[in-house]
């Protein structure tokens, strides 16, 4: 077993080294060229860091470069040139069956689109997330229905809502226990209520660890986020931290409250 297999067969997170924050995505002068005829140029020299614990939004309109750069962080496809690393590992220096057990150990994905299956119940739905990271399956259900009770599904209802679809989709980007969740659009078909408390629960999830980013063409989201990252024509022209940002604001609040009482 190879150095890069090894490290990709733990679960769990990473130890935190000494001397400071682990750093779970670095990406150094990244360019990412598609071949037609001219060649498109969807990122250039795109370099940023995000730590172990952030909360991280992705900004920019439509071809800014923000899709590929999930592409790219999420290794569903590899740079034209720079380094991409994801704890710790460079993506260029891995093989496809690496990359898989990264995807499958180290990083989880929400999106727009549920990509839930049907025919199955939630608790499977959930418990595939562990498909490819070498779990058993009594071990598979178990996590997923902690998974599922991080997200406030603990009870398992057979008819799901929108919103109770993207935590769903959640609890399975976070049964592995990734080093960094990348999360497309999350709100993007729902209505702002539920949208709202979407948000909310990815505050808190982020609360208690999780590294989370957030790829969206929405300022008022992004700009509730710890640090705002904004993109146009493939290169990043500002990283901020709005010194009001978090999406916990009156959802996480008056839910704490609730709770309470």
């Amino acid at each position: 077993m190879t150095a890069n297999a090894a490290m990709l067969t733990r679960h769990g997170p990473l130890p935190e080294p000494a001397g400071g924050p682990r750093l779970v995505l670095e990406l150094d002068q990244v360019t990412k060229i598609y071949p037609s005829s001219p060649p498109v140029t969807a990122l250039r020299g795109v370099s940023f860091t995000v730590a172990a614990g952030e909360l991280v939004a992705i900004v920019g309109p439509s071809g800014s470069g923000k899709t590929t750069l999930l592409h790219l962080a999420g290794t569903l496809d590899r740079p034209s040139g720079g380094t991409v690393r994801v704890a710790g590992l460079d993506v260029n220096r891995l093989s496809d069956r690496e990359l898989a057990g990264l995807r499958a150990t180290r990083i989880g994905f929400v999106f727009q689109q549920y990509f839930l299956a049907e025919h199955q119940t939630i608790l499977a739905n959930v418990a595939d997330g562990l498909l490819y990271a070498g779990c058993p399956p009594a071990e598979r259900r178990q996590r997923a229905a902690t998974a599922l009770a991080r997200v406030g599904l603990a009870a398992r209802p057979t008819q799901l809502s929108g919103g109770q679809r993207q935590r769903v989709a959640i609890a399975r980007a976070i049964v592995a226990q990734p080093a960094i969740v990348l999360a497309d659009e999350p709100t993007g078909n729902l209505d702002s209520v539920t949208g709202e408390a979407v948000l909310g629960l990815l505050a808190e999830l982020n609360a208690v660890g999780t590294t989370i980013v957030v790829v969206t063409h929405d300022q008022a989201v992004a700009a509730r986020m710890h640090r705002r990252i904004e993109m146009l024509d493939g290169h990043i022209i500002a990283d901020t931290r709005p010194a009001a940002a978090g999406p916990t604001g009156p959802w996480l609040a008056r839910h704490t409250q609730e709770g309470a009482s």
